[in-house]
C-alpha cells in the first residue's frame, strides 16, 4: 500500500478586505452622523449696493482702457489709456473724466482697482457711483498671482 501522501497547497497572497470595508463604513456614519454639528464661517456684515450686475467682458471697442484707482486712505485717481494717473481726485471730478472719455471712445471699459489695504466699502460705492452715472461698463482689476 501506498503511504499516505498530504495534498500539496498552492500558497496564495490574498488580502481579506472585508474588516476594512466594516472599518470605512463606521467612519462614515462617525463622519455624517458629526458633519451637522460642525459649520464654519464668520458673521460678517457686506457693503451694500444698489446696482449690482454681473461682470461682463471687458473688452472695449476702439482699444481704449480707463483705471480708476483708490489708495488705502480713499483718495482716487483716474488714468486714461496708460497714461499717467491724475491722483488725489474726489469722486465728482473722477466720475466726470470718466464720463468725458467715454463721450470721446464710448465702447472703453471701466475697472476700478484698489489697494489691497483699501476699504471694501470705498471699492463698492465707487463701483455704485459710478454705475449710477451712467457708465455701462465696470468692472475690478485684479492682479494675477503667480
Amino acid at each position: 500500500m501506498a503511504g499516505y501522501q498530504p495534498k500539496k497547497r498552492k500558497m496564495t497572497a490574498e488580502i481579506n478586505v472585508v474588516p476594512y470595508i466594516d472599518v470605512m463604513l463606521v467612519l462614515l456614519i462617525i463622519f455624517m452622523v458629526t458633519s451637522p454639528f460642525i459649520t464654519q464661517g464668520v458673521d460678517v456684515e457686506l457693503p451694500k449696493t444698489e446696482t449690482a450686475k454681473p461682470a461682463s467682458d471687458l473688452v472695449g471697442d476702439d482699444g481704449g482702457f480707463i483705471i480708476v484707482e483708490i489708495n488705502k486712505e480713499g483718495s482716487l485717481g483716474v488714468s486714461i489709456n496708460n497714461e499717467p494717473f491724475k491722483r488725489g481726485l474726489s469722486l465728482q471730478d473722477a466720475i466726470v473724466l470718466v464720463k468725458a472719455e467715454l463721450s470721446l471712445h464710448p465702447g472703453s471699459p471701466v475697472a476700478v482697482g484698489g489697494e489691497a489695504t483699501s476699504p471694501y466699502a470705498e471699492i463698492v460705492r465707487v463701483l455704485d457711483e459710478l454705475s449710477k452715472a451712467g457708465i455701462p461698463k465696470v468692472g475690478l482689476l485684479t492682479d494675477i498671482r503667480e
